[in-house]
């Protein structure tokens, strides 16, 4: 069988090639006529995971076995047939998608900047150290006809828009992402989950939040739109906004001034709204929190710490915490916090969780641990938990930054998250 070569670049400039093998339809050759591109965001960042070829005419399923698709430096897991990227597998369509495995060196598509961890940041200090998301581009030529590669489609991050806002109090302008419900009605209230990135994701490309990791776009998955509607909100500051002084830059006020806007603007449900963060953007959380108590219905805080002797305000708030024992700065620091909080009234429910469990242990340890009436909930992954089997912790920062890679992927949590409420 005659099969055809044709090359995609990747950002970076390696070049990929793919042998996409000769079909024939009535008696003429079937030929594709674009490639697009598909990624997913992953725990650890974007991925190439797949590629859809779109042909003149539909193609049947059950013909695909005598077919090969190759593509150079990539494992092909499956592939499937489709009348619609938005559909699933279907037994006749002009598209044919290849899943490509996220695990192969070449799938990684983020381009982080180094930067010098031992330097202390500063509250107001501008920044540029968020990662690049390289695309898959290029053009090919096929029988004498050139078509582009350069479509890339992001599951989940594309559902998202980019938006600019100026807070008229503070001056700030803030770019930010956000996901409305599919299907939306404003005659329905909905809640909103605001996601506030670490310092690593500090800079000027206003997506970078959503193709860093889990914490913004796990919320619009899907999955758990189906089952929990709800509006995402994730903010790309240019500038740190927390520092380990416990000070915060003008942000904070700015953010909640942008939800207030958007409540004028969708029916946003005021008494469920939600604060999470990683990092520094878990520091702003607590923040937040302490500056305006009655504000969310609840926060997730992942990997970040405070002043104890602030955070008096957030005893009687639903919070739930997510360290590592192997974090240096989170663990003690969260450690320190819950007893002063406890000091202040707070019922705090403590556990150790393990970073590798599977969804089935987690939503067990979970049950054991919400048996008791608490309004926060500390976790803490078991000591080496965060380290896939293999990866060496070289790096002293790695026990910190792994913490959200397992915190935003557990379920319950992010159930137990969307179901507490303000009260009336």
């Amino acid at each position: 069988m005659t099969s055809r070569r044709t090359f995609l670049t990747l950002g970076t400039g390696a070049v990929l090639a793919i042998t996409l093998p000769k079909m024939v339809f009535a008696d003429t050759e079937n030929t594709p006529q674009k490639l697009i591109v598909l990624n997913q965001v992953f725990a650890d960042g974007a991925k190439w995971v797949g590629v859809a070829i779109q042909y003149t005419e539909p193609l049947q399923a059950a013909d695909l076995p005598r077919y090969r698709f190759l593509v150079q430096n990539r494992k092909v897991l499956g592939l499937y047939v489709t009348d619609s990227l938005k559909n699933g597998a279907k037994s006749e369509g002009k598209f044919v998608v290849l899943n490509l495995d996220p695990q192969d060196e070449a799938a990684d598509l983020l381009q982080k900047k180094p930067h010098e961890t031992s330097v202390k940041l500063k509250v107001g200090e501008k920044k540029d150290d968020s990662p690049e998301m390289k695309s898959v581009n290029g053009s090919v030529v096929i029988n004498g006809q050139m078509f582009t590669t350069n479509e890339n489609k992001t599951a989940i991050l594309d559902d998202f828009k980019q938006e600019r806002w100026q807070d008229p109090e503070t001056g700030k302008t803030v770019k930010y992402n956000l996901f409305v419900p599919p299907n939306y009605q404003f005659n329905r209230p909905y809640p909103l989950v605001l996601f506030m990135h670490d310092a690593g994701v500090t800079g000027n490309k206003i997506k970078a939040p959503l193709y860093q990791g889990l914490g913004a776009i796990v919320w619009a998955s899907a999955a758990d739109q189906i089952q929990r509607p709800v509006f995402v909100l994730a903010p790309a500051f240019d500038e740190i906004v927390a520092d380990d002084e416990a000070q915060t830059s003008d942000y904070l006020d700015a953010t909640i001034h942008l939800i207030k806007h958007l409540i004028t603007q969708y029916n946003i449900d005021t008494s469920r709204l939600y604060a999470t963060g990683q990092s520094g953007g878990g520091m702003l959380a607590i923040a937040m929190n302490i500056r305006y108590p009655d504000f969310f219905a609840a926060s997730y805080l992942v990997a970040c710490q405070w002043d104890p002797a602030k955070v008096a305000p957030m005893a009687k708030s639903n919070l739930w915490i997510t360290v590592s024992e192997d974090d240096a700065k989170a663990f003690p620091g969260q450690t320190a916090i819950m007893q002063e909080l406890e000091k202040q009234g707070a019922k705090v429910a403590r556990a150790v969780w393990d970073a590798q469990w599977s969804q089935e242990e987690f939503q067990q340890a979970y049950a054991r641990l919400t048996a008791t009436d608490a309004n926060i909930y500390f976790v803490m992954f078991r000591k080496g938990s965060v380290f896939a089997a293999g990866e060496n912790p070289v790096n002293p920062g790695l026990g910190h930054i792994n913490t959200w890679k397992y915190a935003y992927a557990i379920e319950p949590v992010r159930n137990w998250l969307l179901s507490q409420q303000k009260s009336a």
